[in-house]
């Protein structure tokens, strides 16, 4: 069998060590399932063209996604939505179990902290207005805290599987807002799994992202 390109990693922590937050069954389906099937169908993809990567503006004919994403223009227009969608699924997702682990929460530090006080007032004023991004999203997509092209941090809200990057941006911290990341354990009560994430979010990881 050919070896596929991309492959889905394990997640950095257990199933259920997210509880109460985010329960065992989501995270099974979300990562088996989901995360799974962006992976699968990013594959089936760029299999059609075999020399994509070597055709590509990329200079040195880099593999990664991230890349993929930022040169979407460049990416055959047969496969293209597919490459925005899954590759934007696949390099999210990967992103997200990154930015969590048990026994987490609490509050940033160093310069992140500062950084986030210098910009929106507080913590709680950061929390409250990326909560309200995400709230405010209609239907599926992502809140993130980004690394402006300016170096400034700054909240934005993308649709779908779209990713920072495709803006110039780079993001440090991302919550997921399609249904299937909470509907199980909240049903449609976004705004109570937005408030809840905050006790997973792996500050360590986000800080060194920052840096």
């Amino acid at each position: 069998m050919e070896k596929k390109l991309y492959i889905l990693s394990d997640l950095p922590y257990d199933y259920n060590t997210l509880e109460p937050y985010i329960d065992e069954e989501t995270m099974k389906l979300h990562h088996d399932k989901h995360h799974a099937a962006y992976v699968n169908n990013l594959n089936v993809a760029i299999e059609k063209f075999p020399d994509l990567f070597s055709t590509l503006r990329l200079g040195s004919g880099q593999e990664s996604v991230e890349e993929l994403i930022i040169n979407l223009n460049d990416v055959p227009e047969e496969i293209r939505t597919a490459v925005r969608n899954n590759a934007g699924g696949h390099i999210n997702h990967s992103l997200f179990w990154q930015s969590m682990a048990p026994n987490s929460g609490g509050e940033p530090s160093g310069n992140l902290a500062e950084e986030i006080n210098k910009t929106f007032g507080s913590f709680s004023e950061f929390t409250s207005k990326f909560n309200d991004a995400g709230v405010k999203r209609f239907g599926s997509g992502w809140v993130w805290l980004v690394l402006t092209k300016d170096g400034k941090l700054d909240i934005v809200s993308t649709p779908n599987q779209d990713n920072p990057i495709m803006d110039g941006h780079k993001p440090i911290l991302g919550n997921d807002v399609w249904e299937h990341a909470y509907y199980l354990k909240y049903k449609n009560m976004r705004a109570d799994y937005l408030k809840a994430w905050w006790n997973v979010v792996n500050w360590q990881e986000v800080e060194k992202r920052f840096k």
